[in-house]
């Protein structure tokens, strides 16, 4: 019979095994895609066939229970696995994880949708491994491929991304936004550190993290209809598109996060100026009330505006909304009190009004996205850190319990 230390090393044996054959791995990033999980496992199963593969799903905690789904899976089927993800979303960051968590020397992403045609997974494979490229891309954009039965706006958005893609993509590829591809192991140990991670085009992260001419080829094929769960296309996968943008081309000089909070300052400003000539030009109202109604509005905008977008990923809801308003508005009230001071200091020294003033309001923006990151968002960042953390508590002392109630092993 074996002792413990023959066996432990069979097992470990067998484990490299497996792993030494392993070839792809295949990247499925999900948000509420419960029941597309069982039909896009066979149909890879299918075109795979005997290849040696596994299949990573990447959920962001779903709340229909695609997680669980997946390891109800897994436990009759080995390729499968599953990562949950809580507290944090994103389709790129997703990815990046689920890539990092395997050995495989090439790994495919692909949508949990079943809008990507799974059928030219082996010929995207060998082409990568036969011509040593760093990608093979799914293209919608080459001869023989189509956007399928999208709706006109939705091509029309697709082909602004496109064109907006040429801002930092160093390589002409036909469709950047694409979300199915196959990467080598290698060109993601070379560029993941130089990755973003922002938002759904992970694609494009890794052509623009890239330092030096990109290997790849495109492979042709039509985009399904989507048949079951929502579409995830919203105007925040717009904004976290221009943040990726803006990160790539900005990022090493000014926060992405900054440059979202200025912008959303900048809409405030807007609003808070036409609201005060309306009162004044049409509502006759004395100018210290119109100048106090539509700071009040302007300042309760900008905090709505910051929590969808610039803060989305700490987003604020039921009282934490109201209190963190409640925040901003003294955090903004001390940044007003410092761009007035700063302004007249500058001021009465000699500096230009407009130089003063703008000097001013950027001491204040600096100030106000200083103050809201720590002690409005952050708080509530760390508050959702406590939950997982007391979650987990639980789950461990679940398990003791469950292990404890057990039969004894003599």
């Amino acid at each position: 019979m074996k002792d413990t230390a023959q066996v432990m090393a069979d097992t470990s044996s067998l484990v490299a095994s497996d792993a030494s054959r392993l070839e792809l791995s295949v990247i499925v990033p999900t948000y509420n895609e419960r029941d597309n999980v069982r039909p896009l496992v066979a149909a890879l199963a299918d075109v795979l066939g005997s290849l040696q593969y596994e299949i990573i799903f990447v959920d962001d905690d779903s709340a229909d229970g695609t997680a669980a789904e997946v390891r109800a899976l897994a436990k009759s089927d080995r390729r499968v696995r599953a990562i949950q993800r809580i507290g944090r979303r994103g389709l790129a960051s997703a990815c990046i994880e689920g890539m990092l968590a395997s050995s495989a020397p090439y790994l495919a992403v692909i949508d949990g949708d079943l809008q990507h045609d799974e059928s030219i997974l082996p010929k995207m494979l060998d082409r990568i491994r036969e011509r040593n490229l760093d990608l093979v891309i799914a293209s919608r954009n080459v001869e023989g491929g189509g956007m399928g039965e999208f709706a006109r706006w939705r091509v029309a958005l697709s082909n602004l991304g496109l064109n907006l893609s040429r801002l930092i993509a160093r390589c002409e590829v036909t469709d950047p936004m694409s979300g199915f591809f196959v990467v080598s192991r290698a060109y993601l140990d070379e560029v993941v550190r130089d990755t973003s991670g922002i938002g759904f085009k992970i694609l494009l992260d890794l052509i623009a993290s890239s330092r030096r001419p990109v290997r790849f080829e495109e492979e042709a094929y039509t985009f399904r209809t989507r048949q079951r769960g929502e579409s995830k296309l919203d105007i925040n996968v717009g904004v976290e598109y221009l943040s990726l943008l803006m990160d790539k081309m900005l990022g090493e000089i000014v926060p992405v996060r900054f440059l979202l909070f200025a912008i959303v300052g900048t809409v405030g400003l807007g609003v808070h100026l036409a609201l005060l000539a309306l009162l004044q030009s049409i509502g006759k109202v004395e100018f210290a009330v119109a100048q106090s109604a539509s700071t009040i509005v302007a300042i309760a905008l900008n905090y709505a505006l910051n929590n969808l977008f610039t803060y989305r990923d700490m987003r604020r809801k039921g009282w934490g909304f109201v209190a963190g308003l409640v925040l901003f508005y003294a955090a903004c009230g001390l940044g007003a009190l410092g761009n007035i001071a700063t302004a007249e200091f500058l001021f009465l020294r000699g500096v230009p009004w407009f130089g003063a003033g703008a000097l001013g309001l950027l001491i204040s923006a600096v100030w106000n996205f200083g103050v809201s990151s720590v002690f409005i968002w952050r708080i509530e960042k760390r508050q959702l850190r406590m939950r997982r953390e007391r979650l987990a508590m639980y789950a461990v002392s679940a398990g003791l319990a469950a292990a404890n109630s057990g039969p004894s092993a003599g």
